[in-house]
């Protein structure tokens, strides 16, 4: 991927910070811009930059706002990489939670920065060149390049995890994953949760997919899969 046709937005409160992002960005060969408020990002063409930098920490709009009216109101996909001294385990979730692609503690050092731009870069390639998939079983579309669930075409709000559980059972049809593999396969080793935060989510889920919800069985002492 070649940096000069390569976007960055950068939107932080600290001028001096940004002068740095941009200067150290831009001798990288890469092309940005600058907005000190996300209110002043959404005034910008948000669809014509490849990757923005975002500050958690703003006013009157923040940063996480700002992240979730781009997934959720425009819908759209640009890779967010959230910048904030805002570091607890909360937090880090909360980012990750609203489609954040990483996420980057303050202080950090400008090589850290732009390897952490490069990685997102060249995964956000990767699935730009992947097909565009909709996973489908009678009125249920499951969008997994939008990430966004229609049943008769009406928007059905998920969380990420909702999202993950349902996309992993529509595309293995055949499969009943345990608990376990449920964990292992949508929360990894992000952080230490227990079986019984997977039959929350699946309760959840099969409330928002409404009569669709009694396709989500559960095999006694094997687990979970989605009936067709």
């Amino acid at each position: 991927m070649d940096p000069k046709n390569i976007k960055i937005l950068i939107v932080d409160d600290e001028e001096d910070l940004c002068e740095i992002l941009q200067y150290n960005l831009a001798n990288a060969g890469y092309i940005t811009e600058v907005a000190h408020s996300a209110e002043e990002a959404i005034k910008r063409s948000v669809t014509s930059f490849d990757l923005i930098l975002l500050d958690v920490m703003m006013g009157p709009m923040s940063g996480f706002k700002f992240a979730d009216k781009l997934r959720n109101e425009l819908e759209l996909s640009v890779p967010i990489i959230f910048l904030t001294a805002k570091d607890t385990e909360n937090d880090i979730l909360t980012g990750f939670s609203l489609g954040a692609d990483d996420y980057i503690a303050k202080p950090f050092s400008v090589n850290e920065l732009t390897a952490r731009v490069k990685a997102v870069l060249k995964r956000a390639q990767k699935e730009k060149g992947k097909l565009h998939t909709i996973l489908k079983f009678n009125e249920i579309e499951l969008d997994t390049v939008k990430k966004r669930l229609l049943i008769n075409d009406e928007k059905i709000e998920l969380t990420r995890k909702e999202y993950e559980i349902l996309k992993l059972l529509l595309e293995n049809q055949v499969k009943v994953y345990s608990r376990e593999d449920i964990l292992l396969k949508v929360w990894g080793n992000e952080v230490i949760v227990t079986d019984r935060t997977v039959d929350v989510n699946i309760t959840r889920l099969r409330t928002k997919l409404g009569k669709y919800g009694q396709n989500l069985k559960n095999k006694s002492g094997y687990g979970y899969y989605f009936e067709f």
